[in-house]
């Protein structure tokens, strides 16, 4: 497609649908590795994350609210369901809102996606928890341990990501709440 001033255009509209959403299922696990195993150097990683989307940082939130609801009493699947995917969203939203407000050079949806996809390695955690909660034992010092390490690994991936659009005087501040975000996300998975 032409247009005045920027001339060839590429769009998506004529592609089949199944094209489409593999493109977006390579998207999504090309992110996931980034916060996984990030091995190209950190500047290529923070401008891959500023590439937002919304569909890897959903299902990494529908499959915490599913092994979490898994772990719950029948009659209490559907709150917990609701709770942490509600926890999830807004506290992702919360803490963008902090981040704009202390003067950060980032869109809200990128932020919203980033903090996202750092919740993986507390997916992990929570499927791992769920998996070991099937032996007989008590384990909680290695669930703790598992659910650590996922902590740690999910609040450097977002820090190092908001220690690049936050100005150096007003970081602490706009770290605080992402950690807060995360630790209250590893409790969830601790008690289930």
């Amino acid at each position: 497609m032409f247009e005045p001033g920027r001339g060839l255009v590429e769009t998506t509209l004529d592609e089949p649908v199944s094209e489409t959403i593999m493109r977006d299922l390579r998207e999504v696990g090309a992110k996931l590795k980034l916060v996984v195993l990030p091995r190209m150097s950190q500047a290529g990683v923070l401008e891959r994350l500023k590439e937002w989307d919304l569909w890897g940082p959903l299902a990494v939130c529908l499959t915490l609210s599913m092994s979490l609801c898994a772990a719950a009493s029948e009659k209490q699947r559907a709150l917990v369901f609701a709770a942490v995917f509600v926890v999830v969203w807004v506290g992702a939203a919360v803490v963008t809102l902090n981040a704009q407000l202390l003067g950060g050079t980032i869109s809200f949806f990128q932020s919203v996606c980033v903090l996202g996809y750092s919740i993986f390695p507390l997916n992990c955690a929570s499927l791992a928890v769920l998996l070991l909660s099937q032996l007989p034992g008590g384990l909680v010092l290695f669930k703790l341990a598992i659910v650590g390490l996922a902590f740690a690994w999910a609040t450097r991936v977002a820090v190092v990501f908001f220690s690049e659009v936050i100005s150096a005087d007003r970081r602490a501040l706009a770290i605080y709440p992402v950690f807060g975000f995360y630790a209250f996300i590893a409790w969830m998975i601790l008690v289930q």
